[in-house]
C-alpha cells in the first residue's frame, strides 16, 4: 500500500528538507564532476571548467545549507 497523507502505511519513510539537500547536493556534484571529466576527455575545455566550478559551487552550497539546519535531524 502506498503512502499517503489521508492513509498512512505503518513502514512509511517521510524524507526530511535536509536530507533530500544532502542527496541532491550529492547527486548533483557527481554529475557535475562527472559532466566535466566527459567534457575534457572530448576536448570541451570551456565546458570542463564549467563543470568543475559547478561542482565547487555545489559543494559550498551543500556547506551553507548544512551549517544553516545543523539543529534540524536527518529524518
Amino acid at each position: 500500500m502506498p503512502c499517503t497523507i489521508s492513509r498512512p502505511a505503518p513502514k512509511c519513510i517521510k524524507m526530511s528538507l535536509k536530507t533530500f539537500h544532502l542527496v541532491f547536493v550529492t547527486l548533483l556534484t557527481t554529475l557535475s564532476f562527472g559532466f566535466a571529466a566527459w567534457a575534457f576527455l572530448n576536448e570541451k575545455v570551456a565546458f570542463g571548467a564549467a563543470g568543475i566550478v559547478v561542482g565547487i559551487l555545489v559543494i559550498v552550497y551543500g556547506i551553507y545549507f548544512l551549517k544553516k539546519l545543523k539543529k534540524i535531524g536527518y529524518l
